[in-house]
């Protein structure tokens, strides 16, 4: 009877031991899993910081070329003599690609002239000129150039 006793408070101690552990187990793996879903959490955080930081750099850039467009299209207008209009203007990048009527191949010319005498814009290259089609009666040469947007130096690098 007591060894039979003994066997029984033995079972019922480990018993409860191993119940005890699993609990103890289950607790863990509870935490664990909140613990793996904060770190899913953070690493969607990081990822949503990252791409806000990509946005706020591409903004501070757009803001800090927004005076460089305005000097480019003043640049252009200025370049641009009598007799010369342009259809097509594309900016990539820092080059510039123009398509546009002349009256004359020597309008063309002055054109190139100017573009290379600006201090915004560098190394014009003329790609095409052709004889205009019927519908571009008026105008005599067709062209396409393109040229190279440049910083200017400030007033003080010079002196």
């Amino acid at each position: 009877m007591v060894a039979s006793g003994l066997v029984f408070l033995a079972d019922q101690y480990l018993t409860a031991r191993i119940e005890q552990q699993t609990a103890r187990n289950a607790f863990i793996s509870a935490e664990i899993a909140v613990l793996d879903r904060n770190i899913r959490e953070i690493s969607e955080l990081k990822k949503r910081r990252q791409q806000l930081t990509d946005r706020m750099k591409i903004i501070e850039d757009l803001q800090g070329n927004r005076p460089v467009v305005a000097h480019i299209f003043d640049q252009i207008i200025r370049t641009l003599p009598e007799g010369v209009y342009f259809s097509e203007v594309k900016m990539m990048g820092k080059n510039i690609a123009v398509v546009g009527f002349a009256e004359s191949n020597a309008r063309v010319s002055s054109l190139m002239r100017n573009l290379d005498a600006s201090d915004w814009l560098h190394a014009p290259n003329l790609t095409e000129v052709k004889a205009a089609n019927s519908r571009e009666a008026g105008q005599k040469s067709r062209f396409q150039l393109s040229v190279q947007q440049v910083q200017p130096k400030a007033a003080g690098d010079s002196q």
